[in-house]
């Protein structure tokens, strides 16, 4: 197809979700990710490219090796497939699917937070997490570079979209403390867009973003419990919209905490609970809520794979595709990352999805 044919199947939604379900089938699958893992660095730097990442291994192989050349391809990758797949949207289907990828604006503000938090140069900042040699990172970069703080980083924010909640944060606030603002604000403007769509797409994307919500509860309450934190100051760590946990069960909670929380999911209907109990003995075993993340995020995906099933022609089989490309870059992230610092197969491939 010549460039002016495929322009003019940019503005067709069948087309575009092929392309996306077509991405997706490409990605790498969970043996080829096992394989991955028993690779030296250097072995995964060539498996990396021929996955389908070689262009950006090769723009950045002059000036980096190792675990930083892997890490910066993968997010130079990354963000430029979510350009292109919002670019790729018609206005049919681009309101969904920009509601969605906002939340990659949101996660860059974080590693801003945690960079300026920990004291990670901005050199070190710019070849890994934010690339340099992509320009939607400068504005970020200049942010590290500029900051000593993460009052004065929120201030730089402040014509963001989320520039007020940051702004609401105490003088000594912490870095759980600006996440936690952008957690609920990303939610609350989320929830309020989808309200104002309207259609099936809109609602099941709710869905999934009420999950989301509940699935960072749950851990927040299991967290609190395992440290000692009080139900009170919990309650106010927990994030509304949920509907396994809703902000009206919010003060069963600060009364009786984890336990509180179980007796609720036991009583619904929306919710394997002898699959979670199962994976909750695991974690308290291994002392690691890993388990429950892992399988938490497996359910969203599930919730997924079913509401692009059921909506093949709409935003959804392309929101689905980009959540598993993030996925795959997490999962090789990860797997690089571990090889590095050495920890055994068995460990990373209990957290590959």
């Amino acid at each position: 197809m010549d460039e002016e044919g495929e322009h003019m199947m940019l503005g067709n939604t069948p087309y575009v979700v092929s392309r996306a379900k077509a991405r997706r089938q490409k990605l790498a699958d969970r043996a080829r990710l096992r394989q991955l893992i028993n690779q030296s660095v250097d072995q995964l730097t060539v498996a990396v490219g021929d996955i389908g990442y070689r262009t950006e291994i090769d723009l950045y192989a002059g000036k980096l090796s190792g675990g930083d050349l892997v890490e910066a391809a993968l997010t130079h990758n990354l963000e430029g497939e979510l350009t292109e797949m919002v670019n790729m949207a018609n206005k049919t289907i681009r309101p969904l699917i920009e509601i969605y990828t906002s939340r990659f604006e949101y996660q860059n503000a974080k590693a801003v937070f945690r960079a300026i938090h920990n004291e990670v140069s901005v050199d070190e900042v710019g070849n890994s997490i934010l690339p340099e040699t992509n320009d939607v990172n400068t504005p970020w970069l200049k942010v590290v570079e500029s900051c000593d703080d993460m009052k004065s980083a929120a201030a730089l924010m402040r014509r963001k979209s989320f520039g007020a909640a940051l702004a609401k944060v105490p003088e000594n606030g912490t870095l759980a403390d600006y996440e936690d603002a952008l957690d609920r604000h990303y939610y609350a403007a989320s929830q309020r867009a989808l309200i104002q769509s309207k259609g099936a797409p809109a609602r099941f994307l709710s869905r999934l973003f009420a999950a989301e919500i509940d699935h960072k509860n749950i851990v927040n309450i299991l967290e609190a419990n395992a440290v000692g934190i009080d139900n009170e100051r919990l309650v106010s760590l927990l994030i509304p919209g949920g509907r396994l946990v809703p902000k009206r069960a919010f003060s069963t909670i600060a009364t009786g905490g984890k336990e509180a929380m179980l007796d609720l999911l036991r009583a619904g209907d929306q919710f394997d609970n002898a699959a979670f109990e199962a994976v909750l003995e695991e974690a308290e075993t291994s002392r690691s809520l890993d388990p429950v993340v892992t399988w938490m995020k497996a359910r969203e995906y599930a919730m997924m794979q079913r509401m692009s099933y059921l909506h093949p022609v709409s935003a959804l089989p392309i929101i689905h595709y980009i959540a598993m490309k993030v996925q795959e870059v997490m999962d090789l992230r990860l797997i690089v990352r571990g090889r590095l610092a050495g920890l055994p197969a068995e460990v990373l491939e209990a957290h590959v999805l």
